[in-house]
């Protein structure tokens, strides 16, 4: 395999160039980066990198990529993260995607160059090569919340399903029939799974999802006050917005009180992912809460089971819904309304 010798080599630049490329320093000229980059993909460096974090010393370092760091929901997982891995004696090394497959590329890459003994992701897209080599090369990982379809890595998430079926069963009782969801980016699992259960639950009640009340968010603010415009434009508007995501809920807020109009009274407004700052809205948003600390704790105990060299397993703990008052809920709400497939249970 190429060394980063062969790479200084073929670009005609020093060892210690390469090693600031890869590192993203600024002291370096814009044709020595392409000259760098240009040998790293001819040789497969990027390969041998992850190689390298195959060992038999352990440095006793977790490596997290979060999808973004500002969003509330992955900063508390990240907090849950540390703390248990502190309390198991290991330390934990994070990098923000920032939502951009190019940045998870570039913290797996140099998470693996620092030698940690395993990985926690959650991944902003379908898999990169990078991530995929990973994994072949036997790097012990784990994904947490969002997973790669088809990939034998442990994941660890919640299962929104029957949150959002409670959801819609829920905003079917308060009488809204006009139902519209800001959604995920396609290319995670998330995107698409809490799109195909908003779908089926409408179904469950005879109502369709017409693609016009399908916006395509991107789990951040400004994406969810863009779909929001948009609904409102629409000659039929939505009666209520789900927005799959916290920062796409309050991004959709934003929209609906810059047109002078009121949640609930004029729109409903419904989020994935409860966070701290709902209950300080005005009207509280009734939101389906993940168990975001659980999530982070078990997803520590199962990369240390696979640095350990025990079988870790796949976890899923279910999310549920917190009924408060953004959808027209009366002002002491005793029990929110259950799903057809819920009752029938009882």
């Amino acid at each position: 395999m190429a060394s980063i010798k062969d790479v200084a080599g073929q670009a005609g630049v020093s060892v210690a160039t390469v090693s600031r490329v890869l590192n993203d320093h600024p002291s370096v000229s814009a044709d020595a980066r392409a000259r760098v980059l240009a040998a790293v993909e001819s040789l497969g460096y990027r390969r041998n990198a992850v190689a390298r974090s195959l060992r038999t010393d352990q440095t006793h370092t977790l490596g997290l990529v979060i999808s973004d760091v500002m969003n509330p929901y992955f900063t508390e997982l990240a907090r849950s993260v540390e703390e248990e891995a502190r309390a198991l004696g290991y330390s934990v090394i994070i990098g923000n995607a920032d939502e951009r497959p190019d940045l998870q590329d570039h913290h797996v890459r140099n998470l693996l160059d620092r030698r940690i003994d395993g990985l926690l992701v959650s991944p902003t897209d379908g898999g990169s090569p990078l991530m995929l080599d990973a994994v072949r090369a036997g790097t012990p990982m784990v994904f947490v919340d969002r997973w790669i379809p088809g990939v034998e890595v442990p994941v660890v998430r919640a299962d929104g399903l029957e949150a959002v079926r409670d959801l819609v069963a829920h905003l079917h009782g308060l009488g809204h029939r006009r139902l519209a969801i800001i959604a995920g980016p396609a290319a995670t699992t998330t995107g698409q799974e809490r799109v195909t259960a908003f779908r089926e639950a409408l179904h469950a009640y005879g109502l369709d999802l017409p693609e016009v009340y399908i916006g395509q968010g991107d789990f951040q603010a400004a994406s969810g006050r863009r779909v929001t415009e948009g609904f409102l434009d629409l000659p039929e508007p939505p009666e209520a917005v789900f927005a799959a995501d916290n920062l796409m809920a309050l991004g959709a807020l934003d929209a609906i009180r810059a047109r002078g109009l009121r949640v609930p009274e004029d729109i409903a407004l419904a989020a994935f992912d409860d966070i701290p700052w709902f209950v300080h809205t005005d009207p509280p948003i009734t939101a389906i809460a993940q168990p975001t600390g659980e999530l982070g704790r078990a997803a520590v105990r199962a990369l240390v089971d696979r640095i350990e060299g025990r079988i870790p397993e796949s976890v899923t703990l279910p999310a549920r819904l917190v009924v408060r008052r953004s959808c027209g809920e009366p002002a002491l709400q005793e029990q929110p309304a259950q799903s057809p497939a819920r009752r029938s249970q009882s």
